[in-house]
């Protein structure tokens, strides 16, 4: 039977049915196994409201926010499709959800094409600028403090979200940036009503944006965050968006919005009399004139009859996802143990081997490849792998089982819950995932004076060093290695579902997870992305939500895991075909205040 209408039952099923229903319901949700009975179909045409799981017919969105989810619908309605859909979307939540995305940022963006019967991708990350060395992110030999680099123009990337929509649109697309930018300017210009995420999020970055004249302006209106309820225009953002559809990319990549960027990136706004200390970027006009999207080859694996397809390099979302999808498929059974181990030698091999193409030797194909997640997964026991796991050698020379050796440690670099994704289809069966970020949640905390938009601080991203060898370290014009992982599956070349997630590399797990409930555990995908969440990162301790922790703590205790509460963990959105053309679009139903699913017709 297709997994376009039932979920795909796994022989290896290593969790008890039982256990699976606890594992949804320790999530505190209500109504059918988890799932808020308000929640399980879309509203009444005409009257959309912010629901997490839709059903319907001619295509389907999910987002995180409301008025993003209501901008690809029009497009879809008007006759777009999914990438035109997408992009009005991505551009609305530089409105709604300005501090986790926005057109000074970047992202990754997979598509599949159902004419062609293919995926594509294309590749918005920000660069390096042509002055920054392995050494720009170090101070006396030292690494500089990341709260110190986060706020600065040092860490603004090259943008890379205008330059990908507009190729996506070409490519791709059925209109042009212009009309595709036009549901976000009236959304900026009328505003929209904030809520509490967004008044949480101002009042975390409040202490930096004040030192900050022009985020102060527009984010702390008298000196305070705005209130829940209250409604938010960004009229100089809409009137930014409206003069770059006038006047197309160039105006960004080489002309005076790209010289204002500039500008404001050497010359920080700071607040006279701040301590803060705000150092400058290395950003020029000739870096941004130089910058491209690229259309790459995605990364692939099989999994369990599927074709699981995500970013390649310089993303680490599809080969570490799709590295431990390999590993699962070769262990005789795959439960919640294995997810951890399989996720902890993967992120192992990412360390050791991932970054940016165009300057590292990624092993891509050995990576992903079958015979080298058979030596790795025989490195998985009945107990947890001592911390922390050591890389392994994907050379294609793969013998018999070798002892586990121990790797070296390293600290995590510091991250938050920062990008959003979304997904989207259409009535042709085109499908869209898609992860735009600025980085940090608030970006680099500085608006552009007079263009309403946050800058992203992406090139945190990049290992600060000292480390030798690292396939992360800064290089002129080098793309940071990147954690988001948007994932299309297919079936027989159709495709059956579409995810992602924001989180920083925990959405590396995230996706990761969702897949594994889906399709090794037997949940539908409102179940599986409702469920309490674990991440391990190859770190001595898994951090995992207290729902995951009070549901399977003691059993994978025992097998030598250790744990640490973390209360939120990603905010995915997802879709997935059912039976013949009907399709459910899922978003969270609590994460990050829920998220938001519609259709374009809830019947035929």
């Amino acid at each position: 039977m297709s997994a376009r209408t039932t979920a795909r039952t796994s022989p290896r099923l290593a969790v008890p049915v039982a256990a699976i229903s606890l594992l949804i319901g320790a999530t505190g949700l209500t109504g059918l196994v988890g799932v808020p009975a308000a929640a399980r179909t879309g509203p009444p045409s005409g009257s959309e409201g912010k629901v997490p799981v839709a059903e319907g017919y001619g295509g389907a969105v999910a987002t995180v926010d409301l008025d993003a989810s209501r901008s690809a619908l029009a497009v879809l309605r008007r006759g777009g499709n999914a990438v035109d859909a997408a992009v009005a979307a991505a551009a609305t939540l530089g409105v709604t959800e300005p501090y986790s995305a926005g057109m000074a940022g970047g992202g990754f963006l997979l598509y599949y094409d159902a004419k062609r019967g293919r995926v594509f991708t294309v590749d918005g990350r920000e660069a390096a600028p042509r002055a920054m060395t392995g050494t720009s992110l170090q101070e006396n030999g030292q690494a500089i403090p990341f709260d110190e680099a986060v706020t600065s123009g040092l860490s603004a990337g090259v943008p890379g979200s205008v330059a990908q929509w507009d190729l996506a649109l070409r490519r791709f697309g059925t209109i042009g940036l212009r009309e595709a930018l036009k549901p976000a300017i009236e959304v900026a210009a009328k505003g929209f009503v904030v809520d509490q995420t967004f008044h949480d999020q101002t009042v975390a970055n409040q202490a930096r944006f004040a030192d900050i004249t022009s985020t102060a302006a527009l984010y702390l209106p008298g000196g305070a965050p705005p209130a829940v309820g209250s409604v938010f225009r960004n009229p100089a953002l809409a009137e930014t968006y409206r003069e770059l559809g006038k006047r197309g990319p160039s105006w960004l990549y080489g002309g005076r919005l790209g010289a204002e960027v500039v500008a404001t990136v050497k010359n920080p706004p700071v607040r006279p009399g701040t301590t803060r200390k705000v150092r400058p970027g290395l950003m020029e006009l000739s870096d941004l004139r130089a910058y491209r999207a690229v259309e790459r080859a995605p990364a692939r694996v099989s999994f369990r009859g599927l074709e699981v397809y995500g970013m390649a390099p310089p993303s680490s979302g599809g080969s570490t996802v799709g590295e431990a999808l390999n590993i699962l498929e070769a262990l005789p059974q795959a439960g919640l143990h294995e997810y951890l181990e399989a996720s902890r030698l993967a992120f192992a091999d990412r360390g050791a081997y991932v970054g940016d193409p165009a300057f590292v030797d990624v092993p891509l194909r050995e990576l992903l490849s079958d015979g080298f997640a058979k030596e790795r997964a025989c490195l998985v026991g009945a107990t947890a792998l001592a911390h922390p796991a050591a890389p392994g050698s994907p050379d294609g020379a793969y013998g018999p089982c070798q002892a586990a050796s121990p790797g070296k440690e390293a600290p995590p670099a510091p991250e938050g819950p920062e990008t959003s994704h979304l997904v989207v289809s259409d009535r042709w069966g085109n499908v869209v995932a898609y992860n735009i970020t600025i980085e940090s949640t608030g970006g680099n905390g500085v608006v552009v004076p007079g263009r309403g938009m946050l800058l992203n601080n992406e090139l945190t991203d990049f290992t600060f060093g000292p480390a030798p060898g690292d396939p992360n370290l800064p290089a002129p014009g080098k793309r940071p290695r990147s954690s988001m992982a948007p994932t299309i599956v297919l079936d027989d070349g159709r495709p059956v579902l579409a995810v992602g997630s924001p989180g920083g590399s925990t959405i590396i797990t995230t996706v990761l997870q969702i897949l594994v409930n889906r399709y090794e555990l037997g949940m539908s995908l409102p179940e599986a992305l409702a469920a309490p969440r674990a991440t391990q990162r190859n770190t001595a301790q898994t951090q995992a939500e207290p729902a995951f922790i009070a549901a399977h703590g003691p059993a994978l205790i025992a097998k030598g895991h250790s744990f640490a509460a973390n209360p939120e963990i990603g905010a995915a959105t997802g879709l997935e075909f059912l039976d013949g053309e009907r399709v459910r679009a899922v978003a969270e139903p609590v994460r990050r205040g829920g998220g938001s699913a519609l259709v374009v017709r809830e019947r035929r």
